[in-house]
């Protein structure tokens, strides 16, 4: 890791026509200030999950402040010791071999997407690259319980664009070709590392499925879907290969879950809700066999299937609180890693045995957070101007609800939080970025706005070619709401987001000048034009979607769409603070994105404060960089909005931060900005 920072100061000014009025710092009530670093820096232990033969049990904790893997066997947690040594990149997830023996796990390089398969072995330490390849980017499409020494994985070192499906023996780390991927993607093998089906992307945006046999796929398609199906999905077969399950749309506005006969292709419907779409299964560690099934409108709902699986919730929601889940089973089912989202207290996680129903506390991912004045969230659903509704999430600073029935008391200043995607969505449960903005004093609202996933298909088509227009009118339409709501006044309001979240915040300030007191914009694209000329290769089964939901850039009409959505071309439009991160490696939303409009903003004398981590992707991992990018955001918020501030102090000398541009007034950045 890189210590220190490296700064190219632009002369700070201020301009009084752009930034509101409020100078002051306002506390909400009498609350403490939550530590930035205790929201945002490395938890002491998360993502833990048990071995398939229950003997271990592994989590993700940091060594030498970066987030490695540990392991221990399951009845002495407490002896764990580290099995990875990362020290160029967090390593954010793993899982288990079959046979126990090896922990898995992913790793890109720098944010760059460039992701490896590697491979540790849990008594000898051995670890393995099985992916030793520059500029690849794999999956993993196979795993057996059978075939406990192989995984199948797609590699896409023979063409960028498609990844070709190889059986690797983790043992030995050779592989073998099975099918080369040219044109196709979701491969589906069963429980035998047979390859059973694979998915091509059609020309109307949709994908059509065939059948494989003998390792050779079907000349005809057995089922096909259009653009606004394409989230028709095989979820995968049972253990025993006679069953199918999907998630289908078709002749329907929400997904529904289905299981196929493979025999005789007869399905029969195990599921479906008309407010959202099935969002998670629980499936039977040996037989595959879905035991539950999960809604998430507002929040998460479960339906069982299985009698014995309803008891043991049943019991766990006595013992620990209704908002658990369930995150890991041996393959004997005896025991579960179960954790608990508390919203408002600190989340635990916990080791349960099934046959003597007892819980064991393995660990609380953030200790420092004990006491710490964390506040609910609370549900809402927004009518558009169009009469849709739009699920919603809301976050009251502590004081503004003074009689506590979740509804607002007094006005405060807001930070609207969109999210990414924006095929993605916003869910109920605990986020760093609510309650740190809540704790410094400001309302959070998070809109699923149309586009977003999960709603059926009418909402999701909705947004199509709708960015800058309706997918926007609709966050607007969410701030007039929390005004009218009391929660907020029109003129007190912030706009903040990453990717899709951080090309709103453009668009917001770009297209409708005033309606914001500021914008925080993380990796967001600026030119949709150019945005869609360099995404990644190994992206081109997507192509043809995100054309037909964004806008054609091979037509005259579709480059007209996209030039006038984006906010690169009303960049002399924008009179409100602005504040820009960006990281160097992202292959999503490429650094160009916001050099452009920094560069355009420049050029008309326009305010704006660049900042650029040359470590990072699309976002901010490292916890450093994290905890600095979000106390200039809040040294940012509190100069714009009047809202708390916890000091800069040395947050941007720990981090790798460039501040290419800083012509915005933010308290503290001048004093930080130091060269080393």
């Amino acid at each position: 890791m890189i210590l220190g920072v490296t700064f190219t100061l632009a002369s700070m000014s201020v301009h009084p026509q752009d930034v509101p009025a409020i100078k002051t710092i306002i506390t909400v009530g009498d609350t403490p200030l939550i530590l930035r670093s205790a929201l945002f820096g490395n938890p002491v232990k998360f993502g833990a999950l048990l071995s398939p033969d229950g003997k271990w049990v592994s989590w993700i904790a940091p060594v030498n402040g970066l987030l490695n893997v540990w392991v221990a066997p399951s009845d002495k947690p407490e002896v764990g010791k580290a099995i990875t040594a990362s020290t160029d990149h967090p390593i954010s997830t793993h899982f288990w071999s079959s046979d126990s023996n090896q922990i898995l796990f992913i790793k890109d390089n720098g944010g760059d997407e460039n992701f490896h398969l590697y491979g540790v072995d849990i008594i000898t330490g051995k670890q393995q690259d099985y992916t030793p390849f520059a500029n690849v980017s794999i999956k993993v499409i196979g795993v057996s319980s059978k075939r406990q020494n192989e995984l199948l994985v797609g590699i896409n070192d023979r063409d960028p664009r498609w990844h070709d499906v190889y059986l690797l023996n983790i043992k030995t780390g050779k592989r073998k070709l099975l099918l080369k991927g040219d044109g196709f993607i979701n491969f589906q093998s069963d429980d035998d590392l047979q390859l059973r089906l694979v998915g091509r992307p059609n020309v109307v945006g949709g994908i059509d499925y065939f059948h494989i046999k003998g390792g050779v796929v079907a000349d005809k398609s057995f089922l096909s879907t259009s653009l606004e199906d394409s989230g028709t999905s095989p979820l995968g077969f049972t253990s025993d290969g006679r069953t199918l399950y999907w998630i289908d749309s078709r002749d329907r506005d929400t997904a529904a879950l289905f299981a196929e006969d493979t025999a005789t292709g007869q399905r029969k419907l195990i599921g479906q809700d008309s407010r959202a779409d099935l969002s998670g299964t629980l499936r039977h560690p040996v037989s595959g066999e879905v035991q539950a099934f999960s809604v998430n409108y507002l929040k998460d709902e479960w339906h069982f299937i299985d009698k014995r699986l309803k008891d043991d919730f049943d019991w766990l929601e006595k013992h620990l609180d209704k908002d658990f889940f369930v995150v890991s089973r041996t393959r004997a089912d005896d025991k579960w890693i179960v954790g608990v989202d508390l919203l408002s207290k600190v989340s635990g996680t916990y080791l349960y045995n099934r046959q003597t129903k007892h819980l064991r506390t393995l660990y609380v991912a953030r200790p420092e957070l004990l006491g710490a004045p964390l506040m609910p969230m609370l549900t809402a659903e927004i009518k558009a101007r169009d009469g849709l509704t739009l699920p919603s999430y809301l976050t009251l600073p502590k004081g503004s609800d003074i009689n506590g029935d979740g509804k607002a008391d007094k006005r405060v200043p807001m930070v609207l939080l969109v999210h990414g995607g924006p095929w993605l969505r916003d869910v109920y449960g605990y986020d760093a970025h609510h309650q740190w903005l809540a704790n410094r004093g400001y309302a959070v609202l998070s809109v699923n706005f149309r586009a977003s996933s999960g709603f059926g298909k009418k909402f999701l088509t909705a947004g199509n070619k709708q960015w800058g227009l309706a997918m926007h009118t609709d966050l607007l339409d969410a701030v007039e709401w929390a005004v009218k709501q009391g929660i907020t006044s029109a003129d007190k309001v912030a706009i903040m987001g990453g990717s899709y979240g951080g090309y709103a915040t453009l668009a917001a300030l770009a297209f409708t000048p005033t309606a914001f007191s500021c914008g925080v914009a993380i990796v967001g694209p600026s030119n949709l034009e150019t945005l869609l000329a360099t995404i990644p290769p190994y992206w081109e089964a997507g192509k043809k979607q995100m054309y037909s939901r964004m806008g054609d850039p091979t037509t005259i009409e579709g480059r007209e769409i996209l030039r006038a959505a984006s906010p690169l071309y009303k960049a002399n439009q924008i009179i409100r603070p602005l504040l820009i991160g960006q990281g160097a490696n992202d292959p999503r939303v490429k650094q160009a994105e916001s050099d452009q409009i920094v560069a355009a903003m420049q050029t008309k004398n326009i305010p704006v404060t660049y900042v650029l981590y040359p470590d990072e992707g699309h976002g901010f991992e490292k916890p450093n960089n994290r905890i600095s990018f979000n106390a200039i955001a809040e040294a940012f918020l509190g100069n714009c909005l009047g809202g708390r501030v916890e000091p800069l102090g040395a947050t941007l000398q720990k981090s790798t931060a460039q501040i290419l541009n800083g012509a915005i007034y933010i308290p503290g950045l001048a004093e930080a900005a130091v060269k080393k």
